[in-house]
């Protein structure tokens, strides 16, 4: 079983909304699309869906051509972060709708509907309405709608973008094991980089209607192809410098910070810097931390984290450090760079070294 987008660009007018995308999703696989709002996560679903149609390329499923194939005639769910349940079912109505119109007789749906319900936490709820129940009760009861069909292709659109923190954190590690025994393919499109790591599988980064890179998520976390491919998956925003190598040693500009070359193979030359906010701390971490100081923009502390607005050399820099660390807006201020985790990249934005 697999999912094939070959070739796939979606225009309306002159405006391209998908760039030429070739795509292989393989069975039994978590599939993250990647981006920021407006990055085209919705309009490749609908295609893969059959809700929409690409202006040009194909869509084969199994082996066979559908891109021309209703949704209806497709093996697919789909759930959208908003809760789209039928109000006036109950859960277990609202779970067992696509199987009735499938002809399956009664005991087969009070069957798997009593399956998924226990999966999804929903047993006791099955004779409620949606509107007695919470946010996260109504989003298991639509995904227990979309895995109750056993689909092929299971495409989430968001789907914990409305819930709270709790619930969210909640869900998102239990969406895996969900999967775990499915014969089907599964595509969850995010704006959060967090999901994409947690939920693990595969990833596809994407900007303004462009695939950047696909691969296995920690790989594409660890060695983005590019500056953007790295961008895409950083939050808080990816802190980025032009540095300069002569012999033994890298700088920032104005020599505000010097580390040591040595063991990176890299030419003489510019280059830029790739440093994600955790890798700024208020602490030593690693084995390699050159300090770097600077003037505090904003301080906020969430309970758990620290995160820092800082300028140095006239940039403004973001530091993320674990646990509870009061700095003052204003003050000047220490803090230490893991260079273990550095990431260059060449004048053309191209990845050449992660350390």
């Amino acid at each position: 079983m697999s999912l094939e987008l070959k070739r796939v660009e979606k225009k309306i007018g002159q405006d391209t909304h998908i760039y030429r995308t070739d795509l292989v999703f393989k069975k039994n696989t978590i599939n993250i699309l990647l981006g920021s709002t407006l990055a085209g996560k919705t309009t490749l679903m609908q295609i893969m869906a059959g809700l929409d149609k690409p202006t040009s390329g194909e869509i084969w499923f199994n082996g066979k051509d559908v891109t021309g194939q209703a949704v209806q005639k497709r093996n697919v769910s789909m759930v959208y972060q908003q809760f789209i349940n039928y109000p006036n079912f109950t859960v277990f109505e609202n779970i067992a709708s696509p199987l009735k119109i499938t002809g399956i007789n009664n005991k087969e749906i009070t069957k798997r509907v009593g399956e998924i319900a226990e999966l999804l936490k929903l047993s006791g709820m099955l004779d409620k309405k949606p509107n007695e129940l919470s946010g996260g009760q109504q989003q298991r009861t639509a995904l227990a709608r979309a895995l109750v069909k056993d689909s092929g292709l299971i495409l989430l659109d968001e789907p914990l973008a409305n819930l709270d923190f709790k619930l969210r954190e909640e869900l998102r590690e239990e969406l895996p094991k969900l999967f775990e025994n499915r014969d089907c393919i599964v595509v969850y499109a995010t704006t959060e980089p967090s999901d994409a790591l947690l939920i693990g599988g595969n990833t596809a980064t994407l900007m303004e209607g462009k695939v950047i890179q696909y691969g296995k998520t920690i790989e594409v976390y660890n060695k983005p192809k590019n500056l953007i491919s790295a961008k895409v998956f950083s939050d808080p925003p990816i802190n980025i410098s032009e540095v300069n190598k002569v012999g033994d040693s890298f700088t920032l500009l104005k020599d505000s910070v010097r580390w040591n070359a040595k063991n990176i193979n890299l030419k003489d030359g510019k280059y830029k810097v790739g440093i994600r906010p955790h890798n700024i701390t208020t602490y030593k971490e690693g084995n390699n931390s050159v300090e770097i100081k600077g003037k505090i923009l904003i301080s906020e502390l969430s309970g758990s984290e620290s995160l820092i607005h800082f300028r140095n050399a006239n940039l403004d820099w973001v530091s993320l450090s674990n646990g509870t660390h009061q700095m003052n807006v204003g003050q000047d201020a220490k803090l230490y760079m893991n260079i273990d985790e550095f990431l260059y990249f060449d004048e053309s934005n191209n990845l050449v070294k992660h350390v």
